[in-house]
């Protein structure tokens, strides 16, 4: 869909804003807003009686009894999530790692100054001090184009309109996404417990989580097939790290893993193809996998040398699937859910069941084509998502830098809707 634009623009003198509609003024963030610092965290901010959202930088997260923001309100993070931007309705109460602006710290239209707010690129502002937080003296120095109070107005209402509808499709594609993957769990806990012969005679396991498996398939306890290693004798080699939804994969292959490696790496433990390793504090996350890769991983990882003559790829499908984790959760160790650790002499005495050896080839090749064929279906999702998201965030960024004239549109469309 194009969208009409103004008939005379002019030079902004800013390479970020290019041209802008020619009367429009560039002024300083500061001009048109004061972020304001939340209040420190009280302590019955969790209270069950309490009725106003509690904003940290990564959104509500629990009530209070008092607000210190009028409603509506920008919340913007200060720390922690630098720069993320909420948008809240109701009276609510920011804490101390959020700015926060109301109708008192601003003169220009509040919707219109949270759609503006997304041209800064508020979250490469940081300043490192200690917990990496907003640079709010650098966000007020940043220009922004600044419309008529009318067409505040109208800036607002559509992008409200626009990128509502794209927020539909959005969540449609990660509606589809997540039970994408959840049939791909089901899959795969289905095959390794119960095996591709729907007329196979079943047996009681005696195994509370396995329940019924096929009648000849053995018993066995993890130590039969793994023995718990340390090796730190290859320096060299490329970092291995374990996530969930991907098993051992070299760290390198992502960018969303807030860990750093540090320069020394002679504590870093050796691993080879068929070795075990697993996140000893995430594992009743199902941070684990069976390692197709040579190289090194994390000093406080488990790692488990191959025992066996079973096929790795069976194993890692099995000890992966969606009903281990409880299990994992069940002999982890810890007061708190993200401090729970799993020893390896509790996983070495587990119960797994095994087909027998061409049966795990069978079940291999048919998980691997069939998760190939949902993993592809994610992807396209996932581009579908990602594609959306470009187009809001460049609508937003055409409609407060004056690229189109939206004036007009936003009553048109509610009409339309």
């Amino acid at each position: 869909m194009s969208f009409p634009r103004y008939e005379a623009y002019k030079d902004s003198g800013l390479e970020r804003l290019g041209v802008t509609p020619d009367p429009w003024r560039i002024v300083s963030t500061k001009r048109v807003a004061t972020f304001v610092y939340g209040d420190a965290l009280p302590h019955d901010a969790r209270d069950e009686d309490g009725d106003v959202p509690v904003y940290g930088s990564n959104g509500s997260f629990g009530y209070h009894n008092t607000p210190n923001t009028e409603a509506p309100a920008i919340l913007i993070g200060r720390k922690g999530s630098c720069g993320a931007l909420n948008w809240t309705d109701v009276p609510s109460f920011g804490i101390d790692t959020v700015y926060f602006i109301d109708s008192r710290c601003t003169h220009v239209h509040l919707r219109w100054l949270y759609w503006a707010l997304h041209i800064l690129g508020l979250e490469t502002m940081s300043q490192d001090t200690g917990v990496p937080g907003l640079a709010r003296e650098l966000a007020y120095s940043t220009k922004l184009p600044l419309p008529s109070p009318s067409e505040q107005h109208a800036i607002a209402a559509f992008l409200d309109y626009q990128t509502a509808k794209i927020d539909a499709l959005v969540d449609e594609q990660q509606r589809l996404i997540a039970l994408l993957k959840e049939k791909r769990q089901a899959v795969i806990s289905h095959a390794v417990t119960n095996g591709l012969d729907p007329n196979a005679p079943m047996k009681d396991s005696g195994v509370e989580w396995l329940g019924e498996v096929p009648a000849h398939w053995r018993l066995e306890r993890a130590k039969r097939f793994f023995r718990f290693v340390k090796r730190q004798d290859r320096a060299d080699l490329p970092v291995l790290s374990v996530y969930r939804d991907f098993g051992v994969i070299e760290k390198s292959s992502r960018d969303d893993n807030i860990n750093k490696t540090p320069e020394d790496l002679s504590l870093y433990q050796t691993v080879i193809p068929g070795d075990l390793v697993i996140n000893k504090m995430k594992a009743w996350q199902g941070s684990l996998g069976v390692s197709t890769l040579r190289g090194i991983t994390s000093p406080d990882y488990a790692v488990f040398s191959s025992e066996h003559v079973e096929r790795p790829a069976f194993l890692n499908y099995m000890l992966r699937c969606k009903l281990l984790p409880p299990l994992y959760k069940a002999i982890s160790n810890g007061i708190r859910p993200d401090q729970w650790r799993i020893e390896p002499d509790k996983f070495l005495h587990l119960i797994f069941v095994l087909p027998s050896y061409d049966e795990q080839r069978a079940i291999v090749e048919f998980l691997d084509r069939e998760t190939a064929k949902i993993d592809a279906l994610v992807a396209e999702a996932e581009t579908a998502t990602a594609l959306l998201q470009e187009r809001r965030s460049a609508l937003i960024s055409a409609a407060v830098t004056g690229k189109i004239d939206v004036r007009g549109l936003a009553p048109i469309q509610a009409e339309a809707a």
